[in-house]
């Protein structure tokens, strides 16, 4: 950043080899967007030569149309982040829901109507308590 003297004939320091010319904070952060910025970091912790903790850290700070042109869109298929993503999630998973509900019934009647043909009638089994 380029730091321009008020008056008075003293100017200050220009750091960084400053060119005389003043870079507001709009400007920074458009050039920022445009080209994108990373931060990148690893935080161990450890003791006595053994790992306890390990954070990673990767901020990446760039304008939509940059991280697309760089291949970062997760946010068009995440489903907390935009609606899109979220309706053909929730058909999918309604569908697939129906369809082992169906099962599950067909299942259901199914071993009944076994049970129904292993169950003995009330009857037999008076029957066979009097032969006794």
């Amino acid at each position: 950043m380029t730091v321009v003297g008020g008056g008075g004939g003293m100017s200050s320091p220009q750091p960084y080899g400053g060119g005389g010319r003043s870079t507001n904070l709009g400007d920074i952060l458009e050039r920022v967007l445009d080209k994108g910025l990373v931060i990148a970091g690893d935080i161990q912790v450890n003791l006595l030569d053994i790992e306890l903790l390990t954070i990673k850290l990767r901020l990446v700070i760039a304008s939509l149309e940059t991280a697309k042109a760089v291949g970062i869109d997760w946010w068009e298929s995440d489903p907390w982040l935009t609606s899109k993503a979220r309706a053909p999630e929730v058909d999918s998973s309604r569908a697939e829901l129906e369809l082992e509900n169906r099962q599950l019934r067909e299942r259901l009647a199914a071993l009944e109507a076994r049970a129904d043909e292993l169950e003995p009638e009330p009857a037999e089994i008076v029957d066979e308590e009097n032969r006794d």
